[in-house]
Order: C-alpha cells, then sequence, then structure tokens
C-alpha cells in the first residue's frame, strides 16, 4: 500500500473518529432536547461516514475488489439517522415540550436567555 493512501486512510480514520466524538460530547453537554438531536445525527453519522469511506478504501486496496459491505452499512446508517431524528423531533414538537421539561434533568446551569 502506498504511503499516500495511507495517509488519506488514516485522515478519514481520524477525522471520522473526532466528528463522532463532538457529537457525542454535544449529546452529552447540550442542555436542550432539540439541541440534543444534533449531536447524534449531524456530527456522528459524519463521523460514522468518514470512517466507513477510511475502512471502505482500505479493505477495496487489500486486493478482494471494491468492499461493499461497508456501502451498504453507510447507506442504512444515512438513511435511518435522519428518518429517526425526524422523527423523534416531530414527536417532541407534537408532545409540546416546553422549556422547563426539556432542560428539567441537565446537571450543569442551562442559559434561559435565549428563550425570550
Amino acid at each position: 500500500m502506498s504511503m499516500a493512501l495511507e495517509i488519506l486512510i488514516s485522515v478519514l480514520l481520524f477525522a471520522g473518529a473526532g466528528f463522532a466524538l463532538v457529537g457525542s460530547i454535544g449529546l452529552a453537554r447540550l442542555q436542550d432536547f432539540f439541541l440534543r438531536l444534533h449531536g447524534p445525527t449531524k456530527a456522528t453519522t459524519l463521523g460514522v461516514g468518514g470512517m466507513i469511506i477510511g475502512s471502505i478504501i482500505f479493505f477495496s486496496n487489500q486486493g478482494d475488489g471494491l468492499s461493499l459491505h461497508e456501502l451498504l452499512i453507510a447507506l442504512f446508517l444515512f438513511i435511518t439517522a435522519p428518518v429517526s431524528a425526524h422523527i423523534v423531533g416531530k414527536a417532541a414538537l407534537h408532545m409540546q415540550l416546553t422549556c422547563e421539561e426539556r432542560t428539567q434533568n441537565t446537571p450543569w446551569p442551562v442559559d434561559d436567555t435565549s428563550d425570550q
């Protein structure tokens, strides 16, 4: 395997891991229910996508041809994550979730100035 290909794979893996970490921290630290939806659906999906692309490149270069298993994982991930987040968001809107209910269980101070 060439050095340029190894660098590309490692950059994709590190970038994917970084996005997944940021998404996980956002899920834990953001104060609002609707803000917490963005952590796992946006950043983590992009992070897992980067890691899957790195995996596709690595295993396709091993001599077995194009690896389609990872393509199926990416397809299911990019279809199900936004759809499930949309459904959860619509359910929260339908339940008319208020700011007090959204921020009730946070262990850190909540900035209430954004709701005014």
